[in-house]
C-alpha cells in the first residue's frame, strides 16, 4: 500500500471511532511526533558539541597514567 492509500484508509477508520478514541489516537500521534522532534534536536546537539572547540584542550593533554600503573585489572 502506498503512503496516500494508508492515509486514506486510516482516515476512513478514524471516522468510525468515537470522540474519545479519536482523542486517544490524536494523543498517540502527538507522542510519536514529539519523539521525532526529540531525536532531531538530540542529533543537532550532538553535531554542535562534536564540532565545538570547547573541549579541544583535552585532545592535547598528555596521558597521566599508563597500563603499568594499574594494580588490579578487570577480568
Amino acid at each position: 500500500m502506498s503512503r496516500e492509500e494508508l492515509i486514506k484508509d486510516t482516515v476512513e477508520k478514524l471516522r468510525q471511532l468515537s470522540d474519545f478514541r479519536i482523542q486517544e489516537v490524536s494523543d498517540y500521534v502527538s507522542f510519536l511526533a514529539s519523539k521525532i522532534d526529540d531525536k532531531i534536536i538530540s542529533e543537532g546537539i550532538k553535531t554542535l558539541a562534536s564540532s565545538s572547540k570547547s573541549y579541544e584542550f583535552l585532545h592535547n593533554e598528555e596521558d597521566l597514567y599508563q597500563v603499568s600503573d594499574v594494580k588490579e585489572k578487570y577480568q
